[in-house]
């Protein structure tokens, strides 16, 4: 089911601050929608009053939950909402019967901090996985979180 307008409308607001174009990670609206129309996918917002600070967006699927998404706006980041959410993330998760939380990033993604932080270990990489601008490449990085 896709959620409410306004929610879509979050999302991709922020989306558009928060993820930098040279890294082609951003989805487009059609992207978000269609995800959350598959049914398998959820999200969640962190909010600051009226304005959207933040999202995640989540595919679950047996047995486990991958983030597929996080994003918080550049100006409030390192403020807890970007924890806030794993929260949420995690939580929905559990609520889901998941046992185990999933995610992948770019090797050169300033995120690592937070997500090993968070209890995320690697498990698993890919060489040379995203394309970057200007033809340079990274590696994909997986982490997984066991929940108890």
């Amino acid at each position: 089911m896709i959620p409410p307008g306004d929610d879509v409308d979050r999302i991709m607001t922020v989306m558009e601050t928060a993820f930098d174009p040279a890294f082609g990670e951003a989805w487009s609206r059609r992207q978000v929608e269609e995800a959350l129309l598959v049914g398998s996918c959820h999200y969640g917002l962190a909010m600051a009053g009226d304005a959207c600070t933040g999202f995640y967006l989540a595919r679950n699927g047996f047995g486990d939950v991958e983030l597929l998404l996080l994003a918080v706006v550049p100006q409030h980041r390192r403020r807890g909402h970007g924890l806030r959410l794993l929260d949420q993330f995690e939580a929905a998760a559990r609520a889901l019967g998941a046992q185990r939380l999933l995610l992948e990033m770019r090797d050169t993604n300033p995120a690592e901090e937070l997500y090993r932080h968070y209890g995320f270990t690697p498990v698993g990489a890919r060489k040379d996985y995203y394309k970057l601008a200007g033809g340079l490449r990274s590696d994909a990085i997986t982490f997984a979180k066991v929940l108890d």
